[in-house]
C-alpha cells in the first residue's frame, strides 16, 4: 500500500490569506516547516477508503520511523487474512482520530493471535471471563472460580484495564470485603432480632394480627441472610485472580502480577473439637458452637446409630462414622468396588454437586483413591443393606434403576448428597444430639481412630489425604478419655523417692508424734498409685439422654505402652 513523507509549513499569503503550502519560498530551508506522513490503509467493508496520516514531526527520520511503524503493524496480518487486517486498519484509524501514540509492535501481536479486541484496551473482566472459559480441570474447582469472579472480583476489579492493574487496587478490594462483612454481619443481626420480636407477638386478636403483620412486611423489606467472607474465602478469591493473572503472563499480556504481592490475613482450618459435657451447656445457653467443626464423643456417636439402626441409609452412617468416608465418596461408592467377602472397599468415583446438579467424577484427590478395609460390624451392615437392596429391586420390577450404586433412592436412582445431609440432620435433631456436619462424621471416624491406636499415616491413608500434615492439624482431636491416660502415663515416667500416696495417707491420720513415719516400699506405692487412679474417665462428653453408654461405643482409652511401664 502506498505511504510517503513529505514537507510543509503553515504559512500564509499576507494579501490573500491563503496557505503557501509547498510555494512556500521558505521551504528551501530544513529547519523550515515540518514534516508529514500519509499511509493508505485497507478499505473499509463499504468499500471507501481510508489512511493515516499524521504531521508535526520535526525530521525526516521521526517522521520515516513513524511511517515504517505502521507498515510493521499492517504486516502483522497475512495477505489472505482480511479480518486481521481490518482490525489492524480499524486500530491505526482510531489512533490517527485520537491522535495517540501508535500501539506497541509486540503488544498488538499477541492481542492479535489471541483473538482480541485491537481497538479497546484489555479489561480484568474481558480477560476472567477469556480464562475461565478456556479452563480445564475439575468441574468443581471451575465452578468456585467461578463463583469467585462474579460474586467478588468483576464487580470490584472488572472494570480496570489489564495493565493499569496495581496491588494498591487488590488491597482497596479486599479491605471494601471487610467493610462489606461489617454490614452482612449487622443486617443478619437485624433480621435474627425481627424474628425473634415477630416470635414473642401472640397469634389472637386483632392489634396482634396487625403488628404481626407490619413486622413480616418490614422482614421482607431487609436484606436476606449473608455468608460472612472470611480468611479462608478471601484467600481463594486471590488463588482464582493470581492464577488468571499468571495465565495472562505466559501469554505475554501482561509483566506483573499484583495478586501475589498483596498481604491477606491466613485463612487457618478450624481445628476440630469434641463435644464435653461443658461445651454442650455453652451451646444449650448461647446457640453458639465452640467451632466450625465439631465431634461427637463415642457415646454420642452410639446413641445416633441405634436412633437409625432401623433407617434405610443406616449403612450409610456406619460407614461413614467408623471408616470416615467423605459424604460424596459414600454416596458413589459402587458394588463393583466393594468385596465383602474380603472386608474391603476401594473409592474409586464419588458424586459431585454444582449447583443442584450432580455428576460422577474422580475421588478429590490422588489419594482419595485407596482401598479401606472394613471391621466385621461395617461388613454386616453393608450385608443387610444389599438384601434390602434386592428386596427393593424385586418390588419396583422394570421401574427399577440400575446404577450398581451401593447407597441409592428406594427406586434405585443416585442419591443427592444433599439431601443425604438433610436426612443426616433430621435424624441426630429427633434426639437431640448437639449438632455436627455430616462431614463431622469423618472427623470423628479420625479421632476414634487416633483413640484406638493409629498411628497418622494410617488415618491419612483411611481418610484419603494428599498431605500428612492436613491429617494432623485438622482431622485428628484427642477423646477426653485417651488425654487423661496419656496424662497420667507421662507422670509415672517421673521417679519419685516420695510416694504420692503418702500424703493422702497421712492426712487420713490423727495427728500424733508417736505415729511411726516410714516410706512405703516402691512395689507397694506403685499399686497403691494405680488403685488411686480412676480406671476409666468420666464419659458423660454430654450425653444428651440419661441411660447406659450405647454398645456401638467403641472402648477408646490408650494404655500406656510397654517400653513406658518397663522404665
Amino acid at each position: 500500500m502506498k505511504g510517503s513523507t513529505h514537507r510543509r509549513c503553515y504559512c500564509r499569503d499576507p494579501k490573500t490569506g491563503k496557505p503557501l503550502g509547498k510555494n512556500c519560498p521558505k521551504l528551501s530551508s530544513r529547519k523550515h516547516g515540518s514534516y508529514s506522513i500519509r499511509q493508505e490503509l485497507p478499505p473499509r467493508e463499504d468499500g471507501t477508503r481510508r489512511s493515516f496520516s499524521r504531521a508535526g514531526y520535526e525530521s525526516l527520520k521521526a517522521a520515516q520511523a513513524d511511517l515504517d511503524h505502521i507498515r510493521a503493524l499492517l504486516g502483522l496480518a497475512e495477505s489472505d487474512d482480511p479480518e486481521g487486517l481490518a482490525q489492524i486498519a480499524a486500530l491505526l484509524e482510531k489512533v490517527a482520530d485520537e491522535k495517540a501514540p501508535l500501539p506497541d509492535i509486540e503488544a498488538t501481536r499477541r492481542r492479535l493471535s489471541h483473538g482480541l479486541d485491537l481497538t479497546s484496551r484489555l479489561t480484568v473482566g474481558e480477560w476472567l471471563d477469556m480464562w475461565l472459559a478456556g479452563k480445564k480441570g475439575r468441574q468443581s474447582a471451575i465452578s468456585r472460580d467461578e463463583s469467585n469472579i462474579r460474586v467478588h472480583l468483576k464487580p470490584r476489579i472488572g472494570d480496570l484495564r489489564m495493565d493499569r492493574l496495581r496491588v494498591s487496587h487488590l488491597s482497596e478490594m479486599f479491605e471494601a470485603i471487610a467493610e462489606a462483612n461489617v454490614e452482612i454481619a449487622e443486617g443478619n443481626a437485624a433480621r435474627r432480632k425481627a424474628f425473634e420480636d415477630l416470635a414473642q407477638i401472640p397469634w389472637k386478636g386483632r392489634e396482634h394480627r396487625a403488628r404481626r403483620k407490619a413486622m413480616k412486611a418490614a422482614i421482607a423489606e431487609m436484606e436476606p441472610y449473608r455468608r460472612i467472607v472470611g480468611p479462608a474465602t478471601r484467600q481463594r478469591v486471590r488463588s482464582t485472580l493470581r492464577a488468571a493473572l499468571n495465565a495472562a503472563i505466559a501469554q505475554q499480556l501482561i509483566t506483573f502480577n499484583p495478586a501475589a504481592h498483596v498481604e491477606l490475613e491466613a485463612g487457618k482450618r478450624p481445628k476440630a473439637l469434641v463435644w464435653t459435657e461443658e461445651r454442650i451447656l455453652h451451646w444449650k445457653r448461647t446457640g453458639e458452637k465452640p467451632s466450625p467443626v465439631m465431634v461427637w464423643t463415642p457415646e454420642h456417636t452410639g446413641l445416633f446409630l441405634d436412633h437409625v439402626a432401623e433407617d434405610r441409609l443406616y449403612a450409610l452412617w456406619h460407614l461413614i462414622a467408623f471408616r470416615g468416608l467423605r459424604r460424596g465418596e459414600a454416596c458413589g461408592q459402587r458394588w463393583a468396588d466393594t468385596r465383602l467377602d474380603a472386608g474391603l472397599i476401594t473409592v474409586a468415583k464419588q458424586l459431585v454437586v454444582d449447583g443442584w446438579e450432580v455428576y460422577e467424577d474422580d475421588p478429590k484427590t490422588d489419594a482419595g483413591a485407596r482401598t479401606i478395609a472394613l471391621d466385621s460390624d461395617t461388613v454386616q451392615a453393608l450385608q443387610r443393606h444389599r438384601v434390602q437392596q434386592d428386596k427393593d429391586r424385586k418390588e419396583w420390577g422394570s421401574a427399577w434403576v440400575e446404577t450398581g450404586r451401593v447407597f441409592t433412592r428406594e427406586n434405585g436412582e443416585l442419591l443427592h448428597p444433599a439431601n443425604v445431609t438433610r436426612r443426616f440432620i433430621e435424624l441426630y435433631e429427633e434426639i437431640g444430639l448437639p449438632p455436627i456436619r455430616l462431614h463431622d462424621l469423618r472427623h470423628g471416624a479420625a479421632t476414634l481412630a487416633h483413640a484406638a491406636g493409629a498411628d497418622l499415616k494410617g488415618i491419612q491413608e483411611m481418610l484419603g489425604h494428599s498431605s500428612i500434615t492436613i491429617t494432623a492439624d485438622t482431622y485428628t482431636s484427642l477423646l477426653p478419655e485417651a488425654d487423661l491416660a496419656i496424662a497420667e502415663a507421662a507422670a509415672r515416667l517421673v521417679p519419685r523417692t516420695r510416694a504420692a500416696t503418702e500424703d493422702t495417707a497421712l492426712a487420713s491420720e490423727p495427728e500424733s508424734d508417736e505415729v511411726e513415719k516410714t516410706d512405703p516400699e516402691p512395689e507397694k506405692a506403685d499399686e497403691l498409685c494405680q488403685e488411686s487412679m480412676p480406671d476409666r474417665a468420666d464419659p458423660s462428653g454430654g450425653n444428651p439422654g440419661p441411660g447406659d453408654p450405647s454398645a456401638h461405643a467403641p472402648l477408646t482409652h490408650t494404655a500406656p505402652d510397654e517400653e513406658s511401664e518397663a522404665e
